[in-house]
């Protein structure tokens, strides 16, 4: 892994554009441009890297960045040197602590729906198990920004819709992969989950994080459609290819514990759009800030912080990932409204606000190297591990 740190502290910021100039891009690959500038904001000038995407160039693409888990966390630079991304940037709010529940670990997974590569990896948490900035009227933890099978970047919302058929009847099935499970629920774990405990599943309510943990639950593992075991507690360890953990929190514990082992049970997931007809090639969560070239009412312009942001314009054919700089003399950052502003004053139609903070981070390759470099100085100082990104992709 190559970092810059000591680079762009002594020489790229030094020679960065006046306020409100955007130079020309630095090619990264086909279709892929890099640059940075200043962007005056409220609380002082922001240093802001940017990368834009031509989505319709044939050898380009962009898919989500993970640690090969879905609750596991690895730096922005790892994940895309593993994947052989291009550039990258960091992805959705996570499940980064667990001080509220002592002696509960914190699963590093992300808050909001994730697809890769066409795969879906898990649903979202209820809104009142979130992590981040107060969400933008109107929005909720289903809010996605995504890449359809036609190469065309969307925001949209995706739900989950799942089954659970037993011979007592049929249960709707509530979770996916999810840190948080709502109230009176079942949710489903799989092989993608990975190996963290699933007891945090189980803590919190639908309207607040920090609330105790449920102590009426039961899972069931079920393998080739049959129930293999059974417990009353949440488990942890990997699930191995081709199992399902079934976990249940009060109402949802009840009817698990109907099931004995051998019983015949089918379960049955995926993602539904709301608003688009084409599948999602990728999707990850954060919220909305800019729809239609219009900012979204009530967002937040009293906080100002280091913030990661990506958007689309030319009806989702051109894609801007932009990226704050966490160094000293920026790290006042912007507001969510500025972010917005910002977005709109490059063109986009269409912003998604990701994780912030310490999270921001922005990686390109260089010319003829095989590992990227760090292009902002992340606010704590050193990369921090988070749950996902979005990399980008090039086959020249």
């Amino acid at each position: 892994m190559v970092t810059a740190f000591g680079v762009l502290a002594g020489a790229a910021l030094a020679g960065a554009a006046p306020a409100g100039a955007v130079p020309a891009g630095r090619r990264i690959a086909p279709g892929v441009t890099y640059r940075q500038f200043d962007v005056a904001a409220a609380a002082g000038p922001a240093h802001a890297h940017l990368l834009t995407v031509d989505l319709g160039n044939p050898h380009v693409r962009v898919d989500l960045l993970y640690p090969g888990a879905v609750a596991a966390r690895a730096t922005v630079s790892r994940m895309a040197d593993s994947a052989g991304a291009v550039a990258g940037v960091n992805g959705d709010f996570f499940n980064i602590t667990e001080t509220q529940h002592p002696g509960v670990e914190a699963t590093g997974a992300s808050v909001g729906p994730a697809i890769a590569d066409g795969h879906v990896l898990k649903a979202a948490v209820p809104d009142g198990q979130r992590f981040g900035p107060t969400l933008p009227q109107g929005t909720n933890t289903q809010d996605v920004f995504g890449v359809g099978t036609d190469g065309r970047a969307r925001l949209d919302r995706l739900s989950l819709a799942g089954t659970i058929t037993t011979p007592e009847g049929r249960l709707t099935l509530k979770g996916l992969n999810q840190y948080a499970l709502p109230e009176n629920s079942v949710g489903a774990f799989t092989s993608r989950w990975g190996s963290a405990s699933r007891e945090r599943a189980v803590c919190g309510t639908d309207t607040r994080r920090s609330a105790s943990c449920s102590t009426d639950t039961y899972e069931v593992q079920v393998r080739d459609g049959r129930v293999v075991s059974a417990a009353d507690t949440p488990g942890s360890g990997s699930i191995p290819a081709g199992t399902t953990v079934l976990l249940g929190r009060e109402e949802g514990a009840r009817r698990l514990r109907k099931l004995g082992v051998g019983d015949a049970v089918t379960v049955t997931h995926t993602l539904v759009a709301a608003s688009s007809g084409v599948p999602y090639a990728f999707a990850i969560g954060g919220f909305p800030v800019l729809r239609d070239g219009t900012a979204l009412s009530g967002l937040d312009d009293g906080t100002s912080a280091v913030r990661t942001v990506v958007g689309f314009k030319d009806g989702g054919r051109q894609m801007l990932i932009l990226a704050l700089d966490g160094a000293a003399a920026y790290r006042t950052g912007m507001t969510v409204a500025e972010e917005a502003a910002t977005m709109r004053s490059l063109g986009a139609s269409d912003a998604f606000n990701l994780d912030g903070g310490g999270s921001t981070e922005l990686v390109t390759r260089n010319a003829g190297t095989r590992a990227v470099t760090v292009r902002n100085h992340p606010s704590g100082g050193a990369e921090r591990p988070v749950a996902n990104g979005i990399g980008v992709f090039s086959d020249r």
